[in-house]
């Protein structure tokens, strides 16, 4: 049973275990309003759920036929609504330090200096904001090491960047990929859920990237559904190979998600909350915020706020309201600072447009090497 509670117009809610960061359903008017029907809805909904899902799976769940679904998920790629991308597991920091990274700009070149940051490979999402800082953007590096070297080789010779906090993340309890749209039923989900292989256990030698590794991550990192055919021929790698390695990555290193332009999820508006709770009860709050619907990603840092959590809201009005609700369900919590997202520049290696449509895409790359500063860097 969810919980609900009011926030004057608001009502924001605890979803449970099995149901989290979902949209509320929308009816035919509002898809139709949206510029996505029921089946657009539909696909995309099943490819959140597994990302390769093949089309006559997701024909059989939604009760069309696979070239039907297949055509519109083409559709919605071509136009920058939809997309399945892949990068490196998150929550494993023998693969992947991350790290949030608010930054401060000389007046009047945020935007210029987003661009800048987005074109690198390491900057995994990057936003304008409204607040205490310009940017915040996430970054992803192979250690602790490199994770310096990006600090001070790419923000402090990039023109502009006038001043930077980094806070390293230690553990990421929630994440984007794990946002779903309610357009499936019941039964459809478990449909779906079945044909999705259960994540493996990684050993200390299967942490390593070799090269194939690498390419694969770069490729699907565009494409997240590109055939075995088209990775094999792509990596000059067998097709039996690239199959054998590409089930391993996808069990142990490799996550997939399925985004959605956010205009069209039924949440236009995004804040990110810089908040703190007593270390003690670190986890079991990370845990809560995790299973709130309106929360998009939670990462739990270590500087002067032990927890950033990212938010898809209503309107404005919501940022506020969205925070009441959060001191009324933890108590131990307190927001110490908030900014409201003026404009996504970069998404998990998406550029966006001012709409949230996919118009670029910068392959993410295994961070392993020093980072390139950007064209026009001191």
């Amino acid at each position: 049973m969810r919980e609900k509670t009011s926030c004057h117009c608001a009502v924001f809610t605890l979803d449970s275990v099995d149901v989290r960061r979902e949209a509320p359903h929308r009816g035919v008017q509002d898809c139709a309003a949206s510029g996505l029907d029921e089946i657009d809805r539909g696909v995309v909904h099943a490819l959140q759920i597994h990302p390769r899902a093949p089309w006559r799976l997701v024909g059989e769940v939604l009760g069309v036929n696979p070239v039907t679904a297949a055509r519109r998920w083409q559709r919605l790629e071509e136009a920058g609504l939809a997309w399945v991308t892949a990068y490196p597991r998150l929550s494993n920091s023998r693969l992947v330090v991350s790290a949030v990274v608010e930054v401060d700009t000389e007046p009047g070149v945020a935007e210029d200096v987003a661009r800048a940051l987005a074109a690198d490979p390491s900057v995994a999402n990057i936003k304008l904001t409204a607040g205490g800082r310009d940017l915040v953007a996430a970054v992803q590096a192979r250690s602790l090491d490199e994770l310096g070297r990006l600090t001070t080789l790419l923000f402090q010779r990039t023109p502009g960047v006038r001043a930077t906090r980094t806070h390293v993340s230690t553990g990421i309890p929630a994440e984007g990929s794990r946002w779903r749209l309610r357009s499936l039923d019941a039964a459809q989900v478990a449909r779906v859920e079945q044909a999705v292989a259960a994540p493996a256990l990684l050993s200390d030698a299967e942490a390593r990237w070799d090269d194939l590794d690498a390419q694969l991550l770069a490729l699907l990192s565009v494409d997240g559904r590109m055939s075995l055919r088209d990775l094999s021929a792509a990596t000059g790698a067998s097709l039996t190979t690239v199959r054998r390695r590409l089930q391993s990555l996808l069990a142990s290193r490799l996550s997939l998600r399925c985004d959605l332009a956010r205009p069209l999820s039924g949440w236009p508006l995004s804040a990110v909350y810089f908040a703190s709770v007593p270390g003690q009860f670190v986890e079991e709050t990370s845990r809560v915020l995790a299973s709130v619907r309106e929360v998009r990603s939670c990462a739990i840092t270590a500087g002067p706020h032990n927890l950033v959590v990212d938010v898809w809201l209503r309107d404005l009005h919501d940022v506020h309201a969205f925070e009441a609700h959060l001191s009324r369900r933890l108590p131990r919590l307190t927001v110490e600072d908030r900014s409201v997202v003026l404009r996504t520049v970069k998404h998990m290696g998406r550029l966006l447009d001012r709409d949230g449509h996919s118009v670029g895409i910068v392959p993410l790359r295994l961070p392993q090497d020093t980072p390139r500063v950007p064209s026009g860097a001191a």
